[in-house]
């Protein structure tokens, strides 16, 4: 492998200034943050516009799913690339794939070109993520990633807030078809920065790309995957295509793993769960997808059926959660800059999400927004200080070799995490919902929500008092229960933290050696030469 080491100047270990260089790369991976997260958020709001255009109402689910899938499924496999040939190459060739797919998707003339064109902006998705975060972790040495890492969070926040109100208003104005063309002027800028800017060192290896291994886990991932998107709603959990989609994902991800232990260049090499903490990282982050997309989707659920608030406020209603957890994650990522130290922050974000979920548990017909907004600022407030950490602690445990496997990894397990938050939250929920209709309205009740658990602002005002203050009861006896799981299932998040074990960041005053089974960030950027 021959290196060119030409690359934009990493930040000092002092926390002093950034280069100039650094600081353009930096703003140009913030928009290309921006732009994953933004999209879906975007997309959603405009959905109803677009089927009103498009038609296809009965495959609406695979515009959002065919993203999803194709995201998941190429995580890894760009994280791989990018440890192989370069992680500049790699991102720019994601974003360049986002931006056809967003062009593409923009252009449709039906719903199947639609889902198509989405799957491609997913592949491109899937890199952005990634990218990101392994091009931190290859420019700012581990004692001051915290401190950046914190600020994509916040990035993250930014987008679910404006997201609706951006997607709302682009599609009033200017059309659905807007919603993907707003990615082109900002993706350009994130181009032609990175492009201009970053010179990370090139990458030359002999090894084939482990083809076999990409597909046994795209396979075994998208099974997953839809499982926990159709079941219980497009298929029953124990009909045959759900039993047949599981053992495929399982017979996959056994042959995945198995081949991974003989593949040359394994797409996501073992060695790399060696490690106590990148495993227990991985663990917390799972949890953490778990809890955030469960919130998100419940929580505005909650404030628009129950408390009477209005549906196009939907990213405003999550103020108090996101604001608390960006405030959070730049205190924890500022704290672990100047100290080196982080345990604390999972084992207090564990803690804190426990008490959160607890606490939106209790809530009730009767329960304000001003108590509501306070039990989402806990819960905010834990996921602030889980948020980046976990991506800190595993690039932290694994070689510079394995930055972009350890980033995917990470970023792959969260979105997992998500998809089965989603699912299994959302199935106790509708079960919980019909069940308590049922009770409450009679056969009234069954038929109101015989095709889903979930009504809008216009179906519930058009019921009868009855049967909407029983909705009511019964939307807060689902958020109840899906809320009382999250946080049974936050504890395994607590428990992994425990274990954690404290090697303190390169650039601690008297940091030991590492010795929790893998070798540390010896020498991250600071080895790397500064540029322009």
């Amino acid at each position: 492998m021959a290196d060119n080491t030409a690359a934009a100047a990493p930040v000092a270990e002092d926390g002093g200034k950034a280069p100039r260089s650094v600081r353009v790369v930096l703003l140009a991976l913030m928009i290309a943050m921006l732009l994953a997260m933004l999209d879906n958020m975007i997309v959603g709001t405009a959905m109803p516009t677009i089927v009103g255009e498009l038609g296809g109402l009965a495959h609406l689910s695979w515009v959002v799913t065919a993203y999803t899938l194709a995201t998941a499924a190429s995580t890894p496999i760009w994280g791989k690339l990018g440890d192989m040939y370069g992680r500049k190459g790699a991102f720019m060739t994601s974003i360049v794939i986002f931006l056809i797919g967003s062009a593409l998707s923009g252009m449709s003339q039906d719903m199947g070109q639609l889902i198509g064109f989405r799957a491609v902006q997913g592949l491109g998705a899937g890199g952005l993520m990634v990218g990101v975060m392994a091009i931190i972790g290859d420019l700012i040495p581990p004692r001051e990633r915290g401190k950046y890492q914190g600020m994509m969070a916040g990035v993250m926040a930014f987008a679910m807030i404006l997201g609706p109100l951006v997607g709302g208003s682009i599609t009033d104005h200017w059309g659905w078809r807007w919603s993907f063309y707003i990615d082109l002027p900002l993706g350009v800028v994130a181009l032609l920065a990175v492009s201009a800017v970053l010179h990370l060192p090139r990458k030359r290896v002999q090894a084939k790309i482990d083809y076999l291994g990409a597909g046994l886990l795209a396979l075994g991932i998208s099974s997953i995957v839809l499982v926990t998107t159709w079941g219980g709603t497009e298929y029953s959990w124990g009909s045959a295509r759900i039993m047949e989609l599981i053992g495929i994902g399982v017979a996959a991800l056994v042959g995945f793993v198995f081949w991974q232990t003989r593949a040359a260049a394994p797409i996501m090499p073992l060695h790399i769960f060696r490690s106590r903490n990148f495993t227990l990282m991985s663990v917390i982050g799972f949890i953490t997808g778990f809890v955030m997309f469960g919130a998100v989707l419940f929580l505005p659920l909650y404030q628009q059926s129950v408390q009477g608030a209005s549906a196009t406020n939907s990213g405003l209603l999550l103020l108090p959660m996101l604001g608390a957890m960006l405030a959070v994650s730049m205190v924890a990522g500022r704290v672990t800059t100047n100290s080196g130290r982080y345990k604390v922050f999972p084992l207090v974000g564990s803690v804190l999400m426990i008490v959160g979920l607890f606490l939106l548990a209790q809530m009730d017909t009767g329960t304000t927004r001003l108590t509501s907004g306070l039990y989402m600022a806990v819960l905010g407030a834990g996921m602030g200080c889980l948020m980046q950490i976990t991506m800190l602690v595993a690039q932290n445990s694994v070689e510079m070799k394995d930055m972009g496997v350890a980033s995917s990894s990470t970023t792959l397990f969260r979105t997992l995490g998500s998809s089965f938050g989603v699912a299994i939250m959302g199935a106790l929920f509708n079960h919980r919902v019909q069940d308590v209709m049922a009770e409450r309205a009679g056969a009234l009740g069954s038929k109101v929500t015989e095709q889903s658990a979930q009504l809008d602002a216009a179906s519930l005002a058009k019921l009868p008092t009855a049967a909407r203050e029983a909705y009511q009861y019964a939307v807060s006896s689902g958020t109840h229960s899906a809320f009382l799981l999250g946080s049974v299932v936050a504890v395994v998040a607590l428990v992994a933290a425990v274990f954690v074990k404290e090697v303190p960041l390169k650039g601690a005053a008297g940091a030991p050696k590492p010795d929790d089974g893998a070798a540390q960030d010896a020498a991250p950027a600071a080895s790397i030469a500064e540029a322009v």
